[in-house]
């Protein structure tokens, strides 16, 4: 038997919005967008060069989904994009103005640093060695 995790969903205050961050910002692929009616969409986005693991951005219905907008992982980091050039790809993000919450620093298993999406998501670019 082989599973592989198809996609996460991120609650996003506004489709439009998230769509044009992680894939103007981060060079995502937006691989489907689809009207499901009454306001609602299928929307997946793949990271650069990925054949698994999508995020499915879903945009805010209610006050509870609202809340929980940049706060689904009770503050932590809760999401990892991988890279096989740390470097490369820090001063990317950078220039297209992602907000970094620190240096990158060299941990045991590799570079890291973390930072945020504009909707307050943590996230950690990593490199592993």
């Amino acid at each position: 038997m082989r599973q592989t995790l198809y996609a996460v969903t991120l609650v996003v205050p506004d489709y439009d919005a998230a769509i044009a961050f992680y894939t103007q910002k981060l060079s995502f692929t937006l691989t489907q967008d689809v009207d499901l009616g009454g306001g609602k969409r299928w929307v997946l986005v793949s990271p650069p060069g990925s054949d698994s693991g999508s995020l499915l951005l879903a945009q805010a219905d209610g006050p509870n989904q609202i809340a929980s907008v940049g706060n689904q992982t009770g503050g932590r980091v809760g999401f990892f994009l991988q890279t096989d050039d740390f470097e490369r790809d820090h001063a990317a993000m950078l220039s297209k103005g992602v907000h970094f919450e620190e240096d990158p620093r060299q941990e045991p298993y590799g570079w890291v640093a973390v930072w945020r999406d504009p909707f307050g998501n943590r996230w950690d670019l990593i490199q592993f060695t």
